[in-house]
């Protein structure tokens, strides 16, 4: 479990010199007038129940303009603002990034598909009245698609393949649909529509152990990325009731046998889920506690035996024979918008500064300063930080409060003395136990851009949490 973020506090100047001297008594009341939250005090630390209210992604979502939800287009079907969208593409970058150097490559399925290829999935008799379900105007009956692998399968079956050529590693960000019911949706924890960054393995049953402990050390990077401890769930079938999976007792062995080596050499905390496998074969499920101590399952990877079967998937061996391949499935975020909603409340929209949608807002401290503000935005765009300018519109504290409000990391208010010496303030947002008092009386002085840019380039490469 990552520590516990301490209290966020509202972002304060680093360097009240110049334009912040205009605005540094203002700071100084509002922090005597709101109540200071100690992350040291016990009694000032709020309720669990009380602070999950607080990092209610649906509201954060809101407030920091992430996402949308429209009566017209239906509940459960998030819309995504480019705020939202930048997030989305910045973490499915991520593992992509991640996959690529392990030799996966990229691949596109359409979202419909005609029933026939989940009856012979399987996934037709389990999952057909969470379906969307499409009649044409010819009379054949197709479905949304409310998982990839099945598409996968014919991607590979494209084709003979030599044991050479093995394994054919497949990666696709795409959107899958499941019928949920009303009642049952949650924000972006459960949704109608959600995107899978998909992965599926096509290898030899003697290349899975090794494929398996690729694709968990995604994971770890991934979630070691945003301080994430994990532990693992060996999830297996339930012998008391064969019914609820495909294929023989044989194979679940072998499978679950393959699945607890790979445990045993990771030397992880682990424990049995019987009963929690997929229905063609067993998986190992990562659990990760968030800030406020609650516990989520997130990555997932499943060894599937039965698939390979049912579509006759093979490969050439040395002797010239067909071999019945295996077939992994991984996803590392699982559903994006679910891993946001957990992301979301976990650093209760306070993003890491490579996140953030948006990482730093210029904010002039008069109409008299907007071109040097101008200067400073174009020379931090160029430098590919993802930057605003706030015009001076309005008062110069409600545009420092709407830069608080939304997030944002960087705060560079520029005036007379910044404008004279080619500097910036710089207010930061701050996620740590400094006393906001305090922060306002230090006297840092100002900085220039070369060095803030330098600053923040630096935190971005790192990934700094």
């Amino acid at each position: 479990m990552i520590s516990r973020p301490p209290k966020i506090v509202k972002g304060v100047p680093l360097f009240p010199t110049g334009a912040e001297k205009e605005i540094i008594t203002v700071m100084k009341k509002d922090v005597s007038q709101k109540p200071h939250k100690n992350p040291s005090h016990k009694s000032a630390a709020p309720a669990p129940a009380d602070e999950a209210r607080e990092n209610d992604h649906k509201e954060l979502g809101q407030q920091l303009d992430l996402f949308a939800f429209s009566d017209l287009v239906g509940p459960g079907l998030p819309l995504w603002t480019p705020k939202g969208t930048i997030l989305r593409n910045l973490l499915d970058d991520f593992v992509w990034e991640l996959r690529k150097v392990r030799g996966y490559e990229k691949v596109e399925i359409p979202h419909i598909t005609k029933k026939d290829l989940y009856e012979k999935s399987g996934h037709w008799d389990k999952f057909k009245d969470d379906l969307f379900r499409i009649k044409t105007r010819e009379g054949h009956e197709f479905a949304m698609k409310p998982m990839n692998c099945p598409h996968h399968t014919q991607i590979y079956a494209r084709r003979p393949w030599s044991y050479r050529e093995l394994p054919q590693r497949y990666a696709n960000s795409t959107m899958c649909y499941r019928d949920e019911q009303t009642g049952e949706l949650n924000g972006l924890s459960r949704t109608r529509a959600f995107t899978q960054d998909d992965a599926h393995v096509f290898c030899r049953m003697n290349q899975a152990q090794r494929e398996f402990l690729k694709i968990w050390d995604i994971v770890y990077e991934f979630y070691g990325a945003f301080g994430f401890n994990l532990r693992v769930r060996f999830s297996r079938h339930d012998p008391q009731h064969p019914e609820k999976y495909l294929g023989d007792k044989t194979k679940w062995a072998t499978a679950e046998n393959i699945l607890g080596q790979i445990i045993k050499t990771k030397g992880a905390d682990t424990f049995e889920g019987i009963g929690e496998a997929a229905f063609y074969g067993p998986k190992l499920d990562f659990m990760a506690k968030d800030s406020l101590g609650r516990e989520w399952q997130v990555a997932t990877i499943q060894l599937d035996v039965n698939m390979p079967d049912r579509f006759d998937l093979t490969c050439v061996n040395e002797k010239g024979e067909q071999e019945r391949i295996v077939m992994i499935h991984a996803a590392i975020m699982g559903s994006i918008e679910r891993f946001l909603s957990i992301m979301i409340e976990h650093f209760a929209g306070v993003f890491p500064l490579w996140l953030a949608p948006v990482q730093a807002v210029v904010i002039p401290v008069s109409e008299k300063f907007a071109g040097y503000a101008a200067k400073v935005f174009e020379s931090i765009r160029e430098s590919n930080i993802r930057v605003e300018i706030r015009d001076a519109n309005d008062t110069l504290g409600k545009r420092i409060r709407e830069a608080e409000v939304q997030k944002v990391p960087y705060v560079l208010v520029v005036g007379e003395k910044e404008e004279n010496n080619n500097t910036v303030s710089v207010r930061h947002y701050q996620r740590g136990s400094a006393d906001a008092k305090a922060m306002v009386d230090k006297q840092d002085g100002e900085t220039t851009l070369k060095t803030l840019v330098e600053k923040i380039g630096k935190e971005i490469a790192e990934k700094v949490i």
